[in-house]
């Protein structure tokens, strides 16, 4: 067993390095941009007179770092070679995730926004994998050309991780002589709809409650009659994107069936474990950000005349996260490159419970750093001088979103005691 980093990512992260130091940090540092990442960030980004929206500056920026990350040859790493990629694998992308996270807050790797100059593309895959030769010529085309943005429309006001029970309905109408779909019902968490102008929408065509069969998605336009952002959630980490939406008697034609009818739910799966473990490496690489800067700290700050460093209070608990930094990150980089050399149904198979045991366990251990950074660091800590409240506000969404930390527990449980999994 080999657990050194391979040299090709090693190159890469130089490489990448690099190109931060060149292009992205003189960006953050021209015209006050810096504003969006010290003390200012949450005012600075949120347009608070707009339902707590994103600033359209704000966006603007980042929209500029994905642009020279693109043309750097940086941004679709992770794509395949046929959409302008390299092939990234998922060791390649965890180790790049938490080396970014590693770095502290920064315009390279905006965790608010998930955006990084190494992007993360996995509706690009669902089309490639599931869209029909036309939704696969724009839809792809689409959104790396940023013509088209889609929200994710899955979850519901009285409905989250039970999907199966969603109320959310389309039925099948004709329209002037044209098969389609009328769909009734509201979307909560519908990440991005401010700008999106298609959302995939999860409503169940046929079966009953809580089946698993039956749900369908469906690729809704918003500028559709009846399709309504009725508000904006505001939320932990500001700003928000993140509104509740109806549909009410929406129409949309069988054109806009996406992937097999009755079996949508195979895509909001699609992408989980790709999206679960490069989350855990960002967990990982900013409580390891926490826990480095404590330790910096602790050194030079000398109250009673001797540095906080010496007292065990101070030692014990940093040693105890970098403990399990160090456990977590080989758990997740193991997971990543195994699940490089398995398709994505073995995956679900064989390696799904440690995907969850990486994501459940980095999102706890990334709250738990960014809480104890604050302990440490007193007053200021507590302060927004210091990025740790804001790594701790985004981070702790994780432990309720991608899959609750419930769902994961449960997830491993049920491999453990075989429910699921290969000891079914």
């Amino acid at each position: 067993m080999d657990f050194d980093i391979p040299q090709d990512i090693q190159t890469y992260l130089a490489e990448l390095d690099k190109f931060i130091e060149e292009q992205i940090i003189p960006l953050q540092m021209q015209d006050d941009n810096n504003r969006f990442f010290d003390h200012r960030r949450e005012h600075a980004r949120t347009d608070w007179d707009n339902d707590g929206q994103p600033r359209p500056e704000w966006e603007e920026l980042l929209r500029e770092m994905r642009r020279r990350a693109d043309a750097a040859g940086h941004l679709r790493f992770g794509l395949p070679k046929e959409y302008g990629g390299q092939d990234g694998s998922n060791l390649a992308m965890a180790v790049i995730r938490e080396h970014f996270a590693a770095k502290g807050l920064g315009l390279h790797n905006d965790l608010q926004n998930e955006s990084s100059i190494v992007g993360n593309f996995p509706q690009i895959l669902m089309f490639r994998d599931f869209g029909t030769d036309d939704q696969k010529d724009e839809f792809i085309n689409g959104m790396l050309a940023g013509t088209h943005r889609v929200a994710f429309g899955l979850t519901e006001p009285d409905h989250g991780s039970d999907a199966t029970w969603m109320e959310t309905r389309a039925v099948p109408e004709t329209r002037d002589g044209v098969d389609g779909w009328l769909i009734n019902g509201q979307k909560m968490w519908t990440t991005g709809m401010h700008v999106a102008n298609y959302a995939m929408i999860f409503a169940r065509t046929s079966g009953d409650d809580g089946a698993a069969k039956g749900i369908s998605c469906l690729l809704v336009p918003s500028a559709t009659p009846g399709f309504e952002v009725e508000e904006y959630l505001w939320t932990f980490n500001m700003p928000t994107d993140h509104p509740r939406i109806s549909l009410t008697d929406v129409w949309v034609p069988n054109s806009a069936m996406f992937g097999p009818a009755e079996n949508g739910l195979m895509l909001a799966q699609h992408f989980v474990h790709e999206n679960r473990i490069r989350q855990a490496a960002s967990g990982v690489g900013a409580a390891q950000y926490c826990i480095n800067e404590s330790v910096a700290y602790a050194k030079q700050r000398k109250p009673f005349g001797k540095p906080l460093a010496v007292n065990q209070a101070i030692q014990f608990p940093l040693t105890e996260l970098h403990t399990e930094c160090e456990m977590i990150r080989n758990l997740v980089y193991k997971t990543a490159a195994q699940m490089d050399k398995m398709s994505k149904p073995d995956v679900a198979i064989h390696l799904s419970d440690k995907v969850s045991m990486c994501n459940y366990r980095a999102n706890r251990l990334v709250c738990n750093a960014a809480d104890q950074a604050m302990q440490v660091h007193g007053g200021l800590g507590y302060s927004r001088h210091k990025p740790f409240e804001h790594i701790y506000r985004h981070h702790r969404r994780y432990r309720i979103t991608e899959g609750s930390e419930e769902i994961q527990i449960r997830k491993v449980a049920g491999t453990l005691f075989g429910f699921l999994g290969p000891n079914k």
